[in-house]
């Protein structure tokens, strides 16, 4: 299993220790990155241990008990809980992941969790997505035709025409994979990333689609879609079992095919 290390970062200072419970029967101990730039000059790693006896089964679920039970200035994002909104993408012992469908037991020892790597952060286990959001929103991620559709009727396609699709619709967005890659770290001012490549893919591929050209000559660039060296980190870590790898394979193979 390929694991994501983050940045070595010699200023993180270890922070409060909480301990378990005197009567707990399961104890777990979860470091987890706080940091408040509003306040702290630092970031530090608190640790908490607490009974997962009394505990649901995932990441999430002990996030929760340690925010409701031991320390209520804990923050993280959390909606859905079944692994569709993405919200609580985070890096959990050097990978990551969502919080909500990551089972404790599959991780051993003590568990350390910290943001997305490489991103802003705005508190604690909060990643700040203001520019991956804004370079979604560069490659329109919505249906672009010029024709009118039939009267009374959808824009009708075939079977094959519609399983181009699968593998594509299903990203929810969570920056898992473009987060882990180095292109990204290294380029993510320029280069669009695993994430928002696939989105732009799913718009090529879709039959119904007809600025397919404007879409090309929006992503001929030496950085927005060439900083792709096909490390395959972003498929690993794509919680949802997806390949940005295959779809930014997929635009190169378009853009080699209208050169001729």
């Amino acid at each position: 299993m390929v694991q994501f290390t983050l940045p070595a970062d010699s200023v993180v200072r270890e922070g409060r220790t909480w301990p378990a419970p005197g009567d707990a029967r399961r104890p777990r101990t979860f470091v987890v990155y706080r940091y408040d730039p509003d306040s702290d000059e630092n970031p530090r790693r608190d640790r908490y241990t607490i009974d997962l006896a009394a505990c649901g089964p995932m990441v999430l679920d002990a996030l929760i008990k340690i925010k409701s039970e031991v320390d209520a200035t804990l923050t993280f994002r959390r909606s859905c809980r079944e692994g569709i909104c993405g919200s609580c993408a985070m890096n959990i012992a050097g990978r990551n992941g969502l919080a909500c469908i990551s089972a404790i037991e599959d991780y051993s020892g003590e568990v350390g969790i910290h943001p997305l790597p490489h991103l802003p952060v705005v508190k604690d286990l909060v990643a700040d997505m203001k520019h991956f959001y804004a370079q979604l929103a560069s490659v329109k991620p919505w249906m672009r035709a010029q024709s009118s559709p039939a009267r009374d009727r959808e824009r009708l396609q075939s079977k094959e025409e519609r399983e181009k699709l699968d593998g594509l619709y299903e990203c929810i967005l969570c920056a898992c994979c473009s987060t882990s890659c180095p292109s990204y770290w290294w380029n993510g001012d320029r280069y669009l990333g695993p994430a928002v490549l696939l989105q732009a893919y799913r718009w090529l591929a879709d039959s119904r689609d007809e600025a397919a050209g404007e879409r090309l000559d929006d992503l001929e660039d030496p950085f927005r879609l060439y900083r792709c060296h096909t490390i395959m980190n972003c498929t690993t870590a794509c919680p949802k079992g997806l390949n940005p790898a295959k779809a930014i394979a997929g635009i190169k193979k378009m853009m080699v095919a209208r050169s001729f």
